[in-house]
């Protein structure tokens, strides 16, 4: 067999990132810590930490190791581990918020599809299991091709501060109409 290597070096800055906050935290080394929490507390970040939304009740933001081009979290400000562990007013928060990311995403990327989901609990596939958010996902006809299905890569064509930049003038011009 013929194998090629893929290079992605800024995945190990991320890994160790892991390490180093379960050593700091005591975490065990399969958390990845509440980065969520983190963003929503830390609202002079939301440059950097790629927050295109933010209201009373929790965030938007890119999804830092995206599925494909574009895709969002949405997040509650207070973590709780399930859907049902939020008050109805915070659920129906979290509804808010997800319309608003569905909306975002259609007026910044108009996809042809729009994948919507929520990975409650670790063997859920939850990468923060303490802290419940939606994934936002935007789809085209064709979007997985055969370095996806062979090659187990996804390709992600656009910048995260490109990306970034174009869903905060969306959501600066949906401000405006308001």
């Amino acid at each position: 067999m013929n194998q090629e290597n893929l290079w992605a070096p800024w995945r190990m800055a991320y890994l160790r990132e892991l390490e180093h906050k379960a050593e700091a935290a005591g975490w065990d080394n399969t958390s990845g810590g509440n980065f969520l929490a983190e963003y929503w507390n830390t609202p002079e970040h939301d440059v950097a930490n790629h927050v295109i939304f933010r209201d009373e009740s929790g965030i938007i933001l890119l999804n830092r190791y995206p599925y494909s081009n574009g895709h969002l979290l949405v997040a509650l400000g207070e973590a709780r581990p399930s859907l049902l562990a939020y008050e109805p007013e915070q659920r129906a928060a979290f509804w808010k918020l997800l319309e608003v990311g569905i909306e975002l995403m259609q007026k910044t990327m108009h996809p042809q599809g729009i994948n919507t989901g929520i990975n409650e609990g670790r063997a859920a596939g939850a990468g923060v299991p303490e802290h419940l958010h939606a994934h936002i996902v935007p789809r085209w006809s064709g979007d997985t091709n055969f370095i996806t299905v062979v090659g187990q890569v996804r390709v992600i064509p656009d910048a995260l501060e490109e990306m970034a930049a174009r869903y905060q003038a969306t959501a600066q011009a949906l401000r405006e109409e308001a």
